[in-house]
């Protein structure tokens, strides 16, 4: 079964410096259908206006990855970590037993587009953490290239949960399949451009909800960029 979650039903908020659409609950929108999917609890589609941000902040007890489409985000946090994130490149952030931080938009012209990705830990209290990694646009150009997963392999940042996050960049008539295993469910955000997911057609920022499923197909409609989750 694939339930599309389509982009102009999100949850939204304009405060001006920060234009969010909000795939699930978050903040002060609260959707009781829509609190998370398996272990994903949040995908926030978030632009930000040059030299504007999020200032310093706590959280506890959550995997927080960050995927730039366009721009450069600023992170600071009280592990000393001071870095920049740039399209191509993830970023997770094991928030633990407690961390704070911050993000910027590093840009004092430009805006940053960004999606901010909450994902439930498999455990509570643990020590906080950061990596990031860059990807190459060879990598995910017509496949689909783990980014994320919870042993870390090929490359791919550590999830602390039973989760692989790939991305893919699908022109019209590139084709990607994944198949999902006995019991695993999983969730496909389109970031940029429109795909048929198994025939059926998704739109920039269109999520789809698949549980039943034994294998996903991606084909390329325009332009596309692409995560999807394979979760537990």
């Amino acid at each position: 079964m694939i339930t599309i979650r389509h982009r102009d039903e999100r949850g939204a908020v304009n405060m001006g410096w920060l234009n969010s659409k909000h795939s699930f609950s978050f903040g002060h929108y609260h959707d009781p259908a829509h609190m998370g999917f398996r272990a994903l609890r949040v995908i926030n589609d978030d632009r930000v206006i040059p030299g504007a941000g999020f200032p310093t902040h706590g959280h506890a007890d959550m995997e927080i990855v960050s995927y730039v489409l366009d721009g450069a985000l600023e992170h600071k946090d009280t592990l000393g970590t001071s870095s920049v994130i740039r399209p191509g490149e993830v970023q997770r952030m094991s928030a633990g037993s407690g961390i704070r931080h911050s993000e910027y938009n590093a840009s004092k012209t430009d805006p940053v587009h960004f999606l901010q990705i909450w994902i439930l830990p498999n455990e509570e209290g643990m020590i906080p953490g950061y990596e990031q990694r860059a990807f190459d646009r060879e990598e995910k150009q017509g496949r689909l290239r783990l980014v994320g997963s919870r042993d870390g392999r090929d490359g791919s940042v550590t999830i602390h949960q039973d989760v692989d996050l790939y991305a893919t960049l699908l022109e019209e008539g590139d084709r990607v399949t994944h198949e999902l295993r006995p019991g695993r469910h999983a969730w496909v955000q389109v970031a940029r451009g429109q795909v048929r997911l198994n025939g059926t057609l998704l739109k920039e920022g269109d999520g789809a909800a698949v549980s039943g499923e034994d294998a996903l197909t991606l084909d390329g409609v325009v332009g596309a960029e692409v995560l999807l989750f394979d979760l537990a």
